[in-house]
């Protein structure tokens, strides 16, 4: 028989494969090995020499082994995942809250790079690159028609496309990305004075936004989105909070909707700054029943304040943990639909060959001792993914008598409320979901490109205005509007309501390309129920 040769990286994945558990050995204390390494990791190591030498077609065993752990993650619960090293520095980014790059926001315009928004003090600012700017070329990448196309490796069926989009924005980015301190020449053509311009940049360290919006809804009901928590969260979310206080802000709606959650100990410094000194916000409990609990400091700066947390069927995780801690300590009030129900907690384990695994090796209790993890099947990981869709089918985000409830889970906060475990955070305050038609969405989507263009073509007369003057004052008489209208040449009348629901994204997107997401939800929230819901609430003193 050939003599095989082994791999090290690969016998190093396939120790870890085989024995996947013996990771999180070394984040605690109990050392003992749950396999034998002269067993299973034998067999599996076999089995991959066999496929590799002996199998009658030539196989990415790589690949293979990838495959093999995402199975084997996914019969353990709905969140211990596995991350390839092809994503894991997307993933790291977004968590760590900054990458290397020059500094730019774009999208995607027939086929070229068109700089939507350059970020304050970044490289690209630094250097002179401005909205409006098309990226041509980057170091010896050229970034525009069927160059991009052939980079991006997309197919002519997927122009046009958001896959085809994603690709190209992936293609962009890798020409721009790169580590900190690093050189890139990228020439840019100048459509406001029809020139190609060159300008060298230096890679720098750019911030990714968690917190996306804050500003004053009245004089004294202020407003926070946080997105995800990241690493940088907290200092956004302080920065925007201690903002607010100082404009005289005595309530505060902390909008978690889509939140998808992040680090709980971010989440803990958040919910800090309006808990009392001594109280709990959370205990974990890992599978040897050691229990770690987290308290409040004195060190917050909300605590009189009163507090509203917005969540819907999306917020997850950290987002549970700061509306239970909130909850169950009688502080504030929660408003929406119920969320996701997420309990588990993971950890970060990385497999010595870029790629990483986050397993989960703990459940979270909120302050009165509930879990608020949904049940999930380990053979079903889809009917746990999207039971979204159960939801609309059982009417509970229209109504709130629609969520069912398990009465042996049933909880009692300090002042003698009722709560739930099993499966996500009830609001106090329920809010049903807001409906969009079809029709409507089928305009929606064709706003984008108008609202470009619109920009592009009177970049000089539209960068005049101020952010709290456009929410006031843009397109009163709906001039730019009705010019949208007439560009889709409809054969039919927009019915009334949908045409009040289509101006008011209208100018809001608009708002979102010139400004940030500030303009927004400054905008969209005129009625958003749910801020509707807590101006109502907050105007009861």
């Amino acid at each position: 028989m050939t003599k095989r040769k082994v791999y090290f990286p690969l016998i190093i994945g396939i120790a870890i494969a085989a024995g996947i558990f013996i990771g999180s050995t070394f984040n605690f204390k109990n050392k003992s090995v749950l396999f034998s390494s002269n067993s299973n990791e034998a067999k599996i190591k076999r089995l991959i020499n066999f496929i590799q030498y002996d199998y009658v077609d030539k196989v990415n065993t790589d690949s293979l082994l990838d495959d093999a752990i995402t199975t084997m993650l996914a019969k353990l619960d709905p969140h211990s995942v596995y991350i390839p090293k092809d994503e894991l520095q997307r993933v790291t980014e977004s968590m760590q809250g900054k990458f290397a790059g020059i500094g730019v926001s774009f999208l995607m315009h027939d086929d070229s790079v068109a700089v939507s928004g350059v970020i304050k003090g970044g490289p690209s600012e630094r250097a002179g690159i401005k909205a409006g700017d098309r990226i041509i070329i980057a170091n010896n990448d050229t970034l525009f028609g069927k160059s991009l196309i052939k980079k991006a490796g997309f197919t002519e069926i997927e122009r046009g496309t958001l896959e085809g989009n994603r690709k190209m924005s992936d293609a962009v980015m890798k020409a721009l990305k790169g580590e900190p301190d690093t050189k890139v020449n990228v020439k840019v053509y100048r459509r406001s004075t029809n020139q190609i311009l060159n300008f060298p940049i230096t890679r720098g360290d750019v911030s990714i936004t968690s917190v996306s919006a804050h500003y004053m809804i009245n004089n004294t009901l202020g407003y926070i989105k946080v997105d995800r928590f990241a690493r940088t969260t907290y200092q956004e979310f302080k920065k925007a909070l201690d903002e607010l206080i100082g404009k005289g802000m005595t309530s505060l709606a902390l909008d978690l909707r889509g939140n998808p959650g992040g680090y709980m100990d971010i989440a803990n410094m958040i919910i800090d700054e309006f808990l009392e000194d001594g109280k709990l916000i959370v205990f974990t409990k890992s599978k040897s029943g050691a229990v770690d609990k987290s308290f409040s400091t004195d060190k917050g700066d909300f605590e009189h304040g009163k507090i509203f947390v917005l969540i819907d069927q999306n917020s997850a995780s950290a987002s549970e943990i700061v509306a239970g801690a909130l909850q169950d300590n009688d502080k504030g009030t929660i408003v929406g639909r119920r969320s996701f129900g997420k309990g588990l907690v993971q950890q970060e384990m990385e497999l010595g060959d870029g790629s990483a695994v986050r397993l989960t090796t703990a459940r979270y209790y909120t302050p009165t001792g509930r879990s608020i993890q949904k049940p999930y099947n380990h053979t079903d990981n889809n009917k746990y993914n999207n039971d979204y869709l159960e939801r609309i089918h059982n009417g509970e985000l229209l109504s709130r008598d629609s969520i069912k409830v398990n009465d042996s889970l049933k909880y009692t906060t300090p002042k003698g409320k009722i709560v739930y475990g099993g499966g996500g955070i009830i609001p106090d305050v329920f809010v049903s979901i807001d409906t969009l038609t079809t029709f409507n969405s089928l305009l929606y989507s064709e706003l984008n490109p108008f609202i470009f263009k619109y920009i592009d073509n009177h970049r000089k007369e539209m960068n005049k205005w101020e952010l709290y003057d456009f929410v006031k004052n843009f397109d009163k008489n709906d001039e730019i509007f009705n010019q949208y209208i007439s560009e889709l040449d409809l054969n039919f009348p927009i019915p009334p309501a949908a045409k009040e629901d289509l101006k008011r994204y209208f100018k809001a997107i608009m708002a979102r390309n010139l400004f940030d997401e500030t303009g927004y939800f400054m905008i969209t929230q005129k009625k958003d129920n749910m801020i509707l819901k807590v101006i109502e609430l907050d105007s009861k003193k």
